[in-house]
């Protein structure tokens, strides 16, 4: 049509098209303007009688007068067709803004206030929208919103809308009423808004499939993913706005769009609202892949830490691949040497490929052999091997990397392949110490943190420069200093150090950024510099899961739960099957004063690994809260066991006896401590604990007092942990919370 003139508008050129018609850009000649112009599709009008009532409505938006509502100028005939005519927007669809990137806070804030304000005019009217959707939404030059298409638009006080009505509009947007074909009024339009919010604040649809039918069971039974699971630093208010736009229950909504407007203002907006940081979420149509532990196939079956080091780089290294959703290592870990079927382990991982691969050395040569292999079936997709001598094993890991994106049909943009071969050094040796040293880390045992912490400094002394090997100092010493196996002036002194020269040689580290972050939190006691260390870290990496997972823990020892909660659910969707991780979900619930939430959460992680000695520290503190005393007395005498008699496992065993009433044992836990303490570093916090359980508040104070000179990392916990309860209304309490920071 373009070239045409219909009536007295001249056509220009095709500006969008949708199944209820075209629009095309014109000039109105007699007017010497540019407008609007919308053909609308035949199939939409059908009879005559839908056609009569398609103007009719229509003619409902033209009485509007609104500047977040686009002007309708007339509805005309010509040539056998029905066309609109409206006002020309120098602008973008909301659609495309959202497609090209999620809107920062402000700005969605903004334009779904100016919705919201044309959609309270329309409804003071009368008149319901019934299709908002982002596509239907312009805005313009000057960041003004237009609310487009009241094509579909129903009169409430005219014709009563019955199930008879044909359902109409988009079925993504839909209300649950909607999509059942019930009697609808204005509040369907918020149900619609709040789709809209949710789409410009995630850059996802709430609720999606390629199936319209899935679509529909999705709205009419399934909540919606918490917006805080998909971008980090949204305001729990904000979360809350959206969930009540999105009840089910009409009943249950927002009243009217005058009280959403004012909830929309109210948001305070804490941090900065130009920050993104996007989280990766698995997604079962994106390509997707763990990468297994390499198997040492070499005759002294000395390569161990080579093997797992191997697999930990391969595994880095697609983690920079956008769309490629990767499987943590920590989670694909848990398989080794365990003899799972290639489907089970994808089915537990949810991925639909997995690399298999073995290494064998002789002398200074090495065989390699890597095998990618399909899910669904279990036929290989591709598999290849390499033999190399030892100072090729960089050129080694590219090549596989590189192969197996390029097998799964991911596209690989030049910078997203200049990242995936960056390399933190070039020495050979240095590497393989590095290596080394994170296989002892992984270890979490204090013989094994002192031999990382060897293996890292040792390549620090053959690559001055090797960044990511003084992370693993920090990391090595922060845990030294949570358990208390060192002081924690010392320990933390040096993970500060090692930190800081990791980023000092590479800011862009996350691991750097979030050893740092846990410094602030529980060593410095300074919350404000943890929270934008943690930020940074997530911004850098969005599906580093150790990130999440401590940010949620900041959260949850500042009170603000319901973060911290959507927090480690990211973490654990991240890195299903990290022991730490799903323990650290429990104790997330069990600050939060959920106990049966967090036992159940316990028993999940002991389903993976029942000699996971922490997940028994956590559980047993749980159990204390509900006063299952037998149930806690067994969970801490098991972390007795399996922490080999470590003074944080007495300290807990003790408290339990204490509560529980069996003071002569609390005492020999006491003694045990002392004793303890005349070979090994034994915190204060731990004999503060037993004596609060006893009800002795001045020896209990007296320890948390020296806890707190000597900066115990657990004087963090004070604010929140249940265990304190009968201290909180003693004046000493409340001047240890305001001298930790609190």
């Amino acid at each position: 049509m373009i070239g045409q003139t219909i009536s007295h508008y001249k056509i220009l050129e095709k500006i969008a098209h949708g199944g209820m018609g075209i629009v095309y850009k014109a000039e109105d000649t007699r007017l010497k303007r540019f407008v609007a112009l919308k053909f609308v599709a035949s199939k939409a009008i059908g009879s005559d009688e839908e056609r009569a009532r398609f103007v009719r409505e229509a003619q409902a938006a033209a009485i509007l007068d609104h500047p977040n509502i686009c002007t309708i100028y007339e509805i005309g005939d010509a040539k056998g067709k029905t066309f609109i005519s409206m006002a020309y927007i120098r602008g973008q669809s909301l659609k495309k803004k959202i497609d090209s990137s999620p809107l920062k806070l402000e700005e969605a804030l903004d334009i779904a206030s100016q919705i919201a304000e044309g959609l309270q005019e329309a409804h003071t009217k009368g008149i319901i929208h019934r299709d908002i959707k982002s596509s239907n939404i312009m805005v313009n030059e000057k960041g003004q919103a237009k609310i487009l298409d009241f094509g579909l638009a129903k009169f409430a006080w005219g014709a009563k809308l019955t199930k008879t009505d044909k359902i109409m509009g988009t079925w993504a947007y839909m209300s649950p009423e909607q999509a059942k074909g019930e009697a609808l009024d204005h509040r369907t339009d918020i149900w619609s808004l709040g789709i809209v919010l949710y789409e410009m604040l995630t850059g996802e649809l709430p609720f999606k499939s390629h199936y319209d039918k899935a679509v529909i069971y999705f709205i009419l039974n399934e909540d919606s993913k918490p917006m805080m699971n998909l971008r980090s630093g949204i305001p729990v208010a904000l979360e809350k706005v959206v969930q009540k736009a999105l009840e089910k229950d009409p009943r249950k909504r927002y009243k009217d769009t005058g009280a959403l407007i004012t909830d929309l203002k109210s948001i305070v907006l804490k941090s900065d609202p130009t920050v993104y940081s996007p989280v990766v979420l698995r997604e079962k149509t994106s390509p997707s892949i763990a990468v297994l532990p390499s198997v040492d196939m070499s005759p002294e079956k000395d390569q161990e830490y080579f093997c797992d080091g191997m697999a930990e780089e391969l595994t880095s290294a697609l983690t920079k691949v956008k769309g490629l959703q990767v499987a943590s290592r920590t989670s694909a870990f848990q398989f080794k040497g365990k003899g799972y079927d290639i489907r089970e382990i994808g089915e537990k991982l949810k991925v639909q490929t997995v690399l298999e691969s073995s290494v064998r050395k002789a002398g200074n040569r090495l065989r390699i052999t890597a095998q990618l292999i399909s899910v669904s079936d279990g036929y290989h997709i591709w598999s290849d091997k390499y033999d190399r001598d030892m100072e090729d094993i960089f050129v080694i890991q590219d090549e596989i990397s590189l192969e197996i994106v390029d097998k799964l049909k991911v596209k690989l943009l030049k910078e997203e392949k200049d990242v995936l071969v960056k390399r933190y050094t070039d020495n050979i040796e240095a590497y393989n110490l590095y290596l080394k040293g994170r296989y002892f880390w992984n270890r979490r045992y204090e013989g094994g943190l002192q031999k990382g912490i060897d293996c890292f400094q040792q390549a620090v002394n053959k690559d001055p420069f090797y960044a990511i090997a003084y992370a693993g100092i920090a990391d090595c010493y922060n845990l030294i200093g949570e358990y208390g196996f060192l002081s924690p002036k010392e320990a933390y002194s040096k993970a500060k150090w090692a930190a800081e020269k990791a980023l000092e040689i590479d800011d862009t580290l996350a691991e750097a950024h979030t050893s740092r972050a846990w410094i602030f939190l529980f060593y410095d006691w300074d919350f404000p510099a943890a929270e934008r260390e943690f930020k940074r870290a997530i911004d850098l990496r969005p599906n580093y899961g150790t990130a999440h997972a401590w940010y949620a823990l900041y959260l949850a020892l500042i009170e603000r739960f319901d973060e911290a909660i959507a927090e480690v659910k990211c973490a654990q969707e991240l890195d299903p099957l990290s022991l730490i991780i799903n323990a650290t979900v429990g104790l997330i619930f069990y600050f939060a004063r959920k106990s049966d939430e967090a036992i159940e959460q316990y028993h999940k992680a002991l389903d993976i690994d029942p000699n996971f000695s922490l997940t028994y520290f956590f559980l047993g503190g749980s159990y204390i809260e509900k006063a299952m005393w037998e149930e806690a007395i067994a969970a801490f005498q098991k972390l007795v066991i399996l922490s080999e008699g470590s003074p944080y496992a007495v300290g807990a065993l003790g408290t339990a006896y204490a509560i529980s009433g069996q003071k002569d044992e609390a005492l020999k836990m006491l003694d045990q401590l002392s004793e303890l303490s005349k070979e090994k570093h034994v915190l204060s916090f731990y004999k503060a604990i037993i004596h609060t359980g006893l009800g002795a508040k001045d020896q209990a104070f007296k320890h948390l007092e020296k806890a707190y000179l000597e900066r115990e990392s657990f004087m963090a916990y004070l604010k929140v942990w249940p265990l304190f309860d009968s201290l909180r209304s003693d004046h000493r309490y409340k001047a240890l919370l305001k001298k930790v920071g609190f």
